[in-house]
């Protein structure tokens, strides 16, 4: 360490210059650079990329459960709290048609999220703000993510970030 006023070397110990008298002044620690930065946001977007591909899983899991639910009650399983509805079969089934198309698009947009954002694609980065507007209605664990992926790739700085991954 060295004297701020005279420029003479100041023993670790010492608080103030033998040579001049001044107080010593400890050393300020170095900031960390745009390199610590960098590796932090390469660390938080790969969490973001693992927690696309749970929530794609989970997606999955509790669709098909709650779609395998439905085709057991609409199709006579539960026959006693129907009451003779009035509900066509073939109305039925294409609605169970559409729930299963809807089930694997939002599944497979999540996990092609979580792939680009893995492979720190620019693609993956747009395909994950857009799975994360689209996840937003869905609480909590879609409106979760959602705002996490928002706040993590939208800014210039965190664009500039991902750029540089």
């Amino acid at each position: 360490m060295f004297c701020s006023s005279c420029g003479t070397t100041i023993s670790g110990g010492q608080t103030v210059c033998p040579q001049c008298g001044q107080p010593a002044v400890p050393p300020v620690m170095p900031v960390p650079g745009f390199e610590f930065e960098l590796e932090r946001y390469r660390g938080q977007i790969r969490a973001l990329a693992i927690c696309w591909f749970v929530y794609a899983g989970l997606v999955l899991i509790t669709g098909f459960i709650g779609i395998s639910f439905a085709k057991v009650f609409f199709s006579g399983g539960f026959a006693p709290l129907l009451n003779n509805s009035q509900i066509p079969p073939g109305l039925i089934s294409a609605a169970l048609n559409v729930g299963w198309t809807f089930l694997l698009i939002r599944a497979a947009l999540a996990a092609i999220a979580g792939w680009g954002l893995m492979e720190r694609t620019q693609w993956g980065r747009i395909v994950a703000i857009v799975a994360a507007i689209l996840c937003l209605i869905k609480i909590p664990l879609g409106t979760a993510i959602g705002i996490w992926t928002l706040i993590a790739l939208l800014g210039c700085r965190k664009t500039m970030l991902y750029e540089r991954l």
